[in-house]
């Protein structure tokens, strides 16, 4: 992930790097300088987070911008100091550039008025409403990129809370951040014009895939 910016933002603390590192790993609490040892990091931190998360849903709950904040802090919040704020840096993935960070706030607030509030709770009875509720909010958060770092995987817990939801399993998202990941990245260009279409391809596989009986 690349950061943009007209202006110089090396000042704050979500754009600096541990001292050591090469400007690999992102300035964090546990001093770690290695790549693969922050990974690591990462994904334990994750692991504990969605579990406790699966662990608590409330089956009739709305979900909130709040909520998508709060997620973060969960996972990320004994790392980095700034888990759980919206980003002020603007990021791009190659030449596909996400929201600009001045516009974060006002996107979260419309995006909790509008698709959190249409998809969540996500207790719908038919397949492809389950499927096009998923996909919707996935391809929106991810489009707007709130953090500055985790976003593909805050987006999965949240499809994963969502899911359980609707009564299914843990989603196996091995499809996307494996087998897929150039069909994913695609899915989310899509949404720029709203077209939910591959993401509800890869939806309906990864449902499937994780023995779900609808």
């Amino acid at each position: 992930m690349t950061r943009s910016s007209r202006y110089s933002t090396a000042h704050l603390p979500e754009d600096q790097y541990e001292p050591g590192s090469n400007d690999l790993v992102l300035k964090n609490k546990l001093g770690i300088k290695s790549p693969a040892e922050m990974d690591d990091a990462e994904a334990l931190a994750l692991k504990a987070s969605t579990d406790k998360l699966v662990r608590t849903i409330e089956i009739h709950h709305r979900f909130t911008a709040a909520d998508i904040c709060g997620f973060h802090k969960l996972w990320l919040g004994e790392i980095y100091s700034w888990a759980g704020k919206y980003r002020q840096v603007n990021l791009s993935k190659g030449n596909f550039p996400f929201a600009a960070a001045i516009h974060i706030p006002a996107l979260m607030n419309q995006f909790e008025r509008k698709v959190l509030a249409r998809n969540t709770p996500c207790n719908f009875q038919d397949r492809e409403e389950i499927i096009h509720a998923l996909a919707e909010t996935h391809i929106e958060l991810v489009l707007i990129h709130p953090f500055r770092e985790g976003n593909g995987r805050i987006a999965r817990i949240l499809s994963t809370l969502m899911a359980l939801q609707a009564g299914l399993p843990l989603l196996n998202f091995g499809l996307i951040t494996v087998k897929r990941k150039e069909e994913y990245f695609k899915a989310i260009q899509a949404g720029l014009d709203r077209n939910y279409a591959p993401m509800k391809k890869l939806f309906a596989m990864i449902i499937e895939q994780s023995d779900v009986k609808l």
